[in-house]
C-alpha cells in the first residue's frame, strides 16, 4: 500500500520538515506523479496549436465569404475540429455561424484554456491548480446543450472544488459525453471518485486519474457501460472487487490499461469482450487469465507484489495464469526469476501465442534456469524478444551443457523465425544462450544483437565478446545476423510503447526498429 495514501498535504509537508527534509521536494514528486500519468493518456482530438491550411495565405478570392455558403453538416464538421474557446468563437463571425456551435458535439480540453493554450502542457512544476480555469470548465458546460464528444479535465485540485466536480458530472449524466478523460490533480491523492460516473452510459472511452474508485458494494445493481469500449485507470486506489466490478459491467470493452495502481490487486480477467491488456508499474500478487476468448494480447510491465515493497521481504514470485484465451498472440515482457508461469491446458501450453517478450537477468543462475520452462509452454512461438537485466549482485552464470542437457525446446527447434536480444554485454550466460538458438534454429531467419553501449564506452573488445556466436555452427544457413549499437546510456528496463501496445495496425509492438537501428 502506497504510504501517501489517506495522508493531507499538511501532514505530509509536516513530516518532511521532522525529517529535516525540503518541504519543496513535495511539489516535485507530485508534479512527476502527474507526469508520469499524464503520458499514459490518449491525445486529445483538438489541438490549439494546429497550423491552419490558409495560414499566411495573401488572397481572398473575390472578397467573398464562400466558407459560409457551406451546407450545416460541412460547417459543424469544421467546429468540431476546434478547441472549445475557438469553437464558441465561430458564433461571432456571423448569423450564418451563431447557432451552429450549439448544435456540434463539444470537445473540450481545459489545459486549452490557460492562458498559453497548454502550449507547455500539462507538466508544469509548482503549478497551483488554476481556478479560472476551473470556472470556465463550469461555464461552458452549462452554456452547451451537449452531447459531449470528448471532455478533457485533468487541471483540477477536486478536493479544493468538490461542489463543481459534482455538477460536472450530472452535467454530464444528462448531456452524455463519449470520452471523459477526469484526472485528480492532487492533494490528496485518493479522493473518493462519486458514485455518479457509474450511471454514464454513453461513454465508450474513460481514463480516469489519482482517485479512490468508488465503493462498487453500494453501487445501484442496473449501473453499467454499455458502450465502453476503453477503461484507463492511472494511479487509482481500488479493491479487486471494484476492477471486477467494472469489467462485468462493461459487455463491450476491448481496451483496459492500468498504470501505477496506488493498492495491491489479485487481476482475475474474465470478459467476453476484451481484446488487449496492459499493466504498468502496478503492484500485483496475481495475474489470471480466467477466460477471455478474445484477447489478442497482454502487456505487463515493472509489476511489483506488494511483498517486495517491505524493506524485510522475503523472495517472492507474482504468478501469472493463463486459462482460456485461444486468440492469445502477444505477451510480455515475462520475467523468469521473479514471475511464476502457468497454462491451464493439460500440456501447460499455451499454443496461441506468436510473439513473447522477456526480461531476464543473465548474470542470476536460477532466473535463467526458468527461462527453458517458460519457453516450452509456447510451442508455436515465432517471435522472441528478450531485454537482458542487470542484476546488483551476480549469483553464478549457466554454460552451454546446462542447455544441451535440458532437452530440446518445441519453439526453438521448429517454428522461431525471429530473435531479437537487447542490452548485449557478452557475458558467458548471454552468449551461450544465443548459441543454443542458433545451433537448433530450424526455422531461424534473422537474428538481432543490440550491444550495450557500455560495452564501446568501457573499451571492451566487442568483436572478442560476439566471435562466439558468429563461429558457431548455425542450424539455419540462411539466417540474418544484425548487430546493432544500443543508443541508450541508462538502462533501467526494456523500452516500451504503450500507444503500439494498443494499436493492431503494428504486428508486432516490441520491435521498436528505432531502437535498435540508431
Amino acid at each position: 500500500m502506497d504510504p501517501m495514501i489517506g495522508v493531507s498535504r499538511s501532514d505530509m509537508l509536516a513530516g518532511l520538515e521532522r525529517d529535516g527534509a525540503d518541504p519543496e521536494t513535495l511539489d516535485v514528486g507530485t508534479n512527476l506523479l502527474l507526469y508520469f500519468v499524464y503520458h499514459y493518456l490518449p491525445v486529445p482530438p483538438v489541438s490549439p496549436t494546429a497550423p491552419l491550411s490558409l495560414a499566411g495565405a495573401s488572397w481572398v478570392p473575390d472578397g467573398v465569404d464562400r466558407i459560409s455558403r457551406l451546407p450545416d453538416v460541412v460547417l459543424r464538421d469544421i467546429i468540431s475540429r476546434l478547441p472549445a474557446k475557438d469553437a464558441a468563437r465561430t458564433a461571432a463571425l456571423s448569423s450564418r455561424w451563431r447557432p451552429l456551435w450549439r448544435s456540434v458535439p463539444l470537445t473540450l480540453v481545459d489545459s486549452h484554456l490557460l492562458p498559453d493554450g497548454g502550449a507547455r502542457g500539462q507538466f508544469i512544476i509548482g503549478a497551483p491548480s488554476p481556478r479560472a480555469v476551473t470556472a470556465a470548465v463550469s461555464r461552458v458546460l452549462a452554456a452547451h446543450p451537449g452531447p459531449f464528444r470528448c471532455l478533457h479535465l485533468t487541471r483540477t485540485t477536486m478536493e479544493e472544488h468538490r461542489g463543481e466536480m459534482s455538477r460536472w458530472l450530472d452535467t454530464i449524466l444528462a448531456k452524455g459525453v463519449q470520452e471523459l478523460v477526469f484526472v485528480n490533480r492532487p492533494w490528496p491523492i485518493d479522493l473518493r471518485l462519486p458514485a455518479t460516473i457509474f450511471r454514464c452510459a454513453s461513454l465508450t472511452r474513460l481514463y480516469l486519474g489519482v482517485w479512490r474508485l468508488p465503493d462498487t458494494a453500494a453501487v445501484p445493481r442496473g449501473a453499467r457501460f454499455p458502450n465502453l469500449l476503453e477503461l484507463g485507470l492511472c494511479m487509482t486506489v481500488m479493491e479487486d472487487r471494484d476492477l471486477a466490478f467494472m469489467l462485468e459491467r462493461s459487455p463491450v470493452l476491448e481496451f483496459l490499461v492500468i498504470i501505477g495502481s496506488q493498492s495491491g490487486l489479485r487481476l482475475r480477467l474474465v470478459s467476453p469482450s476484451l481484446r488487449c491488456v496492459q499493466l504498468g508499474c502496478t503492484f500485483l500478487e496475481d495475474i489470471d487469465v480466467v477466460n477471455v476468448p478474445r484477447l489478442e494480447r497482454l502487456f505487463q510491465r515493472d509489476n511489483l507484489s506488494e511483498s517486495e515493497l517491505a524493506d524485510t521481504a522475503p523472495s517472492f514470485s507474482s504468478k501469472i495464469k493463463i486459462g482460456r484465451a485461444p486468440n492469445l498472440r502477444v505477451l510480455g515482457y515475462l520475467q523468469p526469476g521473479e514471475q511464476q508461469l502457468a497454462a491451464g491446458s493439460k500440456e501447460n501450453t499455451v499454443p496461441s501465442v506468436q510473439i513473447l517478450a522477456m526480461e531476464v537477468q543473465f548474470g542470476v543462475r536460477n532466473a535463467v534456469k526458468k527461462v527453458p520452462g517458460f519457453l516450452r509452454c509456447f510451442p508455436n512461438l515465432e517471435t522472441l524478444h528478450v531485454h537482458s537485466s542487470v542484476d546488483e549482485e551476480s549469483t553464478g552464470k549457466v554454460n552451454i551443457k546446462f542447455w544441451q542437457e535440458g532437452g530440446p525446446i518445441k519453439c526453438v527447434v521448429q517454428s522461431m523465425k525471429k530473435v531479437f536480444f537487447y542490452e548485449f554485454r557478452g557475458s558467458r550466460s548471454e552468449v551461450v544462450f544465443l548459441k543454443f538458438i542458433a545451433e537448433r534454429g530450424r526455422a531461424l531467419e534473422q537474428m538481432v544483437v543490440v550491444v550495450a553501449g557500455e560495452c564501446f564506452s568501457s573499451g571492451g573488445n566487442v568483436s572478442a565478446k560476439l566471435k562466439p556466436l558468429i563461429s558457431a555452427k548455425w542450424l539455419s544457413k540462411a539466417c540474418k545476423l544484425q548487430l546493432f549499437k544500443s543508443p541508450r546510456d541508462k538502462v533501467s528496463g526494456p523500452l516500451h510503447c504503450h500507444q503500439l501496445a494498443s494499436d493492431f495496425m503494428f504486428a508486432d509492438p516490441f520491435d521498436l526498429k528505432y531502437y535498435y537501428e540508431a
